[in-house]
């Protein structure tokens, strides 16, 4: 068992056997779905700048704020997580973890970026994410590569701040609010409904003809050959 702030784990003994299931006992910081109570517990999570700084509107330090968190989502039965991974060393290890803060935090996270991360610096940061991961498991956390990766990734979290309003029920984290006064979703454009004129869907016309154009040029080419 190796256990800090952000999780727990459990490797050995009866786990060594992918097969078999993990005793309920072993758990500490979770209880399991099943036992976990009937009716949803409800939590807002503030940010700013990509930091979680504050539970149901009381700010917190990273460290009151992870172990509220904890109880929270332990409280649940959130957090569980048994996987098979690849070790640097070239095995492959079982190992089951408990990380219910970090659970709920990764969801939020990702709801807040949602609203307020730019299209293409959401998709550059998803695409670094598993370059990043390997880094700090591998034990590289002081590599220059790790420091330049985090300097991206900060510089990406300028305006990531609001509120995220989540539902903690039987195991499942899910997001039920979002607000940002930096929020860069715009009811007038989205809108199903009358725009007045806020977005002109004519204006798709031309790229959808220019994406479409190797497809039918290709498609051409096949009809003049058979």
């Amino acid at each position: 068992m190796d256990r800090n702030l952000l999780h727990l784990s459990f490797e050995g003994k009866a786990l060594e056997d992918p097969w078999s299931e993990p005793e309920e006992e072993m758990f500490i910081l979770s209880v399991s779905p099943e036992r976990a109570p009937d009716r949803p517990t409800y939590v807002e999570l503030t940010f700013e700048k990509g930091d979680p700084v504050a539970i149901d509107g009381e700010s917190l330090t990273p460290a009151a704020l992870l172990t509220r968190l904890n109880a929270l989502g332990g409280a649940n039965g959130i957090g569980r997580v048994d996987l098979v991974e690849n070790r640097y060393v070239g095995m492959k290890s079982r190992g089951v973890y408990e990380t219910p803060g970090g659970t709920i935090l990764g969801v939020a996270h990702r709801a807040m970026e949602s609203l307020t991360l730019d299209r293409e610096a959401a998709h550059l940061k998803d695409e670094l994410a598993p370059r990043y991961a390997a880094l700090v498991y591998n034990g590289y956390w002081f590599s220059p590569e790790r420091l330049m990766l985090q300097a991206l990734i900060d510089a990406s979290q300028t305006h990531v701040a609001g509120v995220v309003r989540l539902k903690l029920y039987k195991g499942n984290v899910t997001v039920v609010g979002r607000r940002s006064e930096l929020s860069l979703f715009d009811p007038a454009i989205v809108t199903f409904e009358e725009d007045f004129g806020a977005y002109d869907q004519t204006d798709a016309t031309g790229f959808i003809k220019l994406n479409a154009l190797r497809m039918r040029i290709a498609a051409m080419v096949r009809q003049n050959r058979s």
